[in-house]
């Protein structure tokens, strides 16, 4: 495989890594407040949600699929372009739903491009290397940001200066990753390009059972794996065939995705209150992806040695209480409240590896055989909604308080977990053919990932 066009898509991924924290840090530069954070947290999912599957059928109905990732990254330059221009609070959100409507449409086109002419048995290498692209790009973006606001931003005017011009440096390396992928991503055959439906789901089942990527641990949603694992799904007899104890694990998915969202929405606001400059923030989040994305190989290899549903529930604990310990440890001035807190986020990172890791486990060793891809298409449409949801509830129950909105984030994780652990039997040998499903997914997890 070429790998020279992964690179455009790769440049492109620093621009949007870096993006989704600068972002809400303008708006509270703008004097953006929680609830504020809340709808341009919200926006992202459920507006990036029509995005992804809107896209996806675009891509398959058209042949020139290459021209769909330029102009994704086109709409990704001039979306970052413009945002600095605005001085309005209404104006950054609605550039800002723009900004992930548009972007999603490259992930679903790109899969396509990358398993193009390739046997099946090709399939997994291909898509963790472009994986392996977009998780480096994105973890690059908040290397970009960390640099920008902590070692350039004191030869700018004024705070807000240097975010409106990273914003400016953000849109540039996306439109030079337009051009790049204008002359470098490859075009694809009729042929390979109409894959056979039991080929689509094969891809939608990789993608849902791969999380190698810097950006899932602080920005869940995933427009591509939405897109694959979405496509086939026939709800009334998914519904008839829903087991108690996967409507059980759904309603926990529910439970502590909300909690997740509502952590993460109006986080950027209390590290600024908390005296956290922009630097700071862009480290936390980078401890956070860094390492949740090291974590994940180990975590895959002990996730066989022990029961997932006790596995995940002590992640979620975990969780559980770090998020109103953020409150806590930021409360503690100079370094070594940094040092603790950059602890704290560390720690969100290794549990977000257990829980990513073991969730589609879980997923495929509750679901009947008969409609296991579709249950994984409900489970990735659920977090991206429950995403949608929890940032909307984060920003509201920060006007009461920060430690008010991180205890009900904690609380929701927690019922979550209990829900989890509620679940009887999901260990069980010979249980609804659990442990073959469960070793297959681990296995595709070892071998592929993109979001």
């Amino acid at each position: 495989m070429e790998h020279r066009w992964l690179y455009a898509w790769g440049l492109g991924s620093v621009a949007l890594g870096a993006a989704s924290l600068l972002v809400p840090l303008y708006v509270v530069a703008l004097g953006g407040d929680p609830v504020a954070l809340g709808l341009l947290a919200a926006s992202a999912a459920l507006l990036g949600t029509p995005g992804a599957l809107l896209w996806g059928r675009v891509a398959d109905r058209t042949a020139n699929r290459r021209a769909v990732v330029v102009w994704s990254l086109v709409g990704v330059a001039a979306s970052l372009a413009a945002i600095p221009v605005v001085e309005s609070v209404t104006a950054v959100l609605a550039l800002n739903a723009l900004l992930w409507f548009v972007s999603a449409a490259g992930g679903p086109v790109l899969t396509l491009l990358v398993v193009a002419d390739a046997p099946e048995s090709e399939w997994s290498r291909r898509i963790a290397a472009l994986n392996t692209y977009q998780g480096y790009g994105w973890a690059g973006g908040l290397v970009l940001g960390t640099v920008w606001l902590g070692v350039l931003a004191p030869r700018f005017a004024s705070p807000l200066s240097a975010r409106r011009w990273l914003f400016a440096v953000c849109g540039a390396l996306a439109a030079v990753s337009a051009v790049a992928a204008a002359r470098w991503v490859p075009t694809v055959s009729a042929a390979a390009a109409d894959l056979p439906k039991g080929e689509r789901r094969r891809i939608g089942r990789l993608l849902s059972r791969s999380h190698r990527n810097a950006k899932t641990a602080t920005f869940p949603f995933t427009p591509n794996r939405l897109y694959w694992t979405t496509r086939g799904i026939r709800p009334r007899q998914l519904l008839a065939r829903f087991s108690p104890r996967l409507t059980a694990y759904f309603l926990a998915v529910a439970l502590f995705s909300t909690g997740f969202a509502a952590f993460w929405a109006p986080l950027p606001a209390y590290l600024s209150t908390a005296g956290y400059g922009g630097d700071a923030t862009f480290g936390l989040y980078l401890a956070t992806s860094l390492a949740s994305a090291l974590c994940y190989g180990a975590v895959g290899k002990l996730s066989d040695r022990f029961d997932a549903r006790l596995f995940q529930s002590g992640a979620l604990g975990v969780r559980a209480a770090a998020f109103p310990a953020v409150a806590v440890v930021g409360t503690v001035a100079g370094v070594a409240g940094l040092t603790a807190n950059g602890g704290v986020f560390a720690l969100l990172g290794v549990t977000w590896a257990v829980i990513a890791v073991t969730g589609t486990g879980l997923v495929t060793r509750l679901a009947p055989a008969t409609v296991r891809g579709e249950a994984l298409g409900v489970h990735a449409a659920l977090v991206a909604a429950s995403g949608g949801i929890g940032g909307l509830l984060g920003g509201w129950t920060a006007d009461f308080g920060y430690h008010v909105a991180f205890a009900v984030a904690g609380g929701l994780v927690a019922l979550g977990a209990a829900v989890v652990v509620a679940i009887r039997g999901l260990s069980t040998p010979g249980d609804s053919g659990s442990g073959t499903d469960a070793s297959a997914a681990q296995s595709s997890e070892s071998e592929s990932g993109t979001d």
